[in-house]
């Protein structure tokens, strides 16, 4: 399947601080965005900015709704969270219409969900389902991957986050009440290649990011959804992912406000420095990627993502994670000049 100017790619949740950005970059690239979600009045918004386009309500709950905002797309972003209570009605309309799936899911559970429950459909379909491509699950994977390079193996991946901080969006906030109510207070982490749960205080460490940011305090096993993209496709039995002070304080906060637009295209000022390092023994392999705003850099991300995917850039069907699924290094590239990224092997 080759993609062309005008097909057309599905958003739910395009009324979302992520949506409207999704939305604005399939439009920049060519194809025309069918704007869904379960708020029939918050998509009059994104609708009046952009008109023309077709406005399809559904909600996750009523399977012919979905059926009807999906039919005639060529795939289906889904940009809504909480992705525990999205991501499966979506996938089975993505399913029944023979469309491919991407989500931009930082839910760990959710993710491990899609890959547990919708692999062999997937296959059995012939169809391919990318989940968590976005800032959090899939850049660090696609980095992870990036500077593995030729290994197959590794005994261990740390991806760190160097975030200038963290204005949450009011997703971003439902979506982590959602987790941490399944979780029961409980943390999560990844070892000896399984998902652990815990109780543990987090420690706070020292990390050396590259210039300009420098030594930053983090806090130590800060688990995103890495811990299932990266050991879903490659052998690192220990994947560990940590967070800058500052960025982990706002969003623990209440108060800390949503993110504010500094420029025309909507980003905040926020910026990101994500450094990986993959260890096989004594030697040690650095991935970077540096960028503008969390939110805004997943929408180039997904449709990144949809554009490979409708391209046969994939080889392969079912729920795979970027790493798995896409050329990682070009893929990088691709992204440019969203991000700024580099390897050091």
């Amino acid at each position: 399947m080759t993609s062309s100017p005008g097909q057309t790619v599905a958003v739910y949740g395009a009324y979302g601080h992520t949506g409207r950005f999704v939305v604005a970059e399939l439009l920049a690239r060519g194809f025309v965005p069918v704007l869904s979600g379960r708020d029939a009045e918050k998509l009059r918004a994104p609708a009046a900015t952009r008109p023309g386009l077709d406005v399809r309500p559904a909600s996750v709950d009523d399977p012919a709704a979905l059926d009807r905002a999906l039919a005639g797309t060529a795939a289906v972003i889904n940009c809504a969270g909480p992705f525990t209570t999205t991501a499966a009605p979506v996938i089975e309309a993505a399913l029944r219409a023979g469309i491919p799936y991407v989500d931009v899911a930082a839910e760990i559970e959710a993710n491990a969900d899609t890959l547990a429950h919708f692999d062999d459909r997937a296959r059995a379909a012939g169809t391919v389902i990318v989940p968590a491509m976005a800032f959090y699950g899939g850049l660090g994977d696609l980095l992870v991957t990036a500077a593995m390079g030729d290994w197959t193996a590794a005994d261990e991946a740390h991806i760190a986050y160097g975030l200038s901080g963290w204005h949450p969006t009011a997703g971003t906030r439902v979506a982590g009440a959602a987790v941490q109510a399944r979780r029961d207070g409980q943390r999560v982490r990844f070892r000896k290649g399984s998902l652990e749960y815990h109780r543990d205080e987090l420690p706070t460490l020292d990390w050396d990011f590259p210039a300009p940011l420098g030594t930053r305090a983090v806090i130590g096993e800060f688990t995103m959804a890495d811990v299932v993209t990266v050991p879903s496709h490659l052998a690192i039995p220990e994947v560990r992912t940590y967070m800058t002070t500052e960025a982990a304080g706002d969003l623990a906060a209440p108060d800390t406000p949503a993110p504010t637009a500094v420029d025309g295209s909507g980003r905040s000022a926020q910026t990101f420095l994500v450094d990986v390092v993959v260890r096989s023994g004594s030697t040690e392999r650095r991935a970077t990627a540096s960028g503008q705003d969390i939110y805004a850099v997943t929408a180039p991300l997904a449709v990144e993502a949809v554009h490979r995917v409708l391209d046969g850039r994939t080889g392969r069907t079912g729920v795979a994670f970027a790493g798995a699924v896409f050329d990682a290094p070009d893929f990088l590239d691709a992204l440019a000049p969203h991000i700024t990224y580099s390897t050091t092997k």
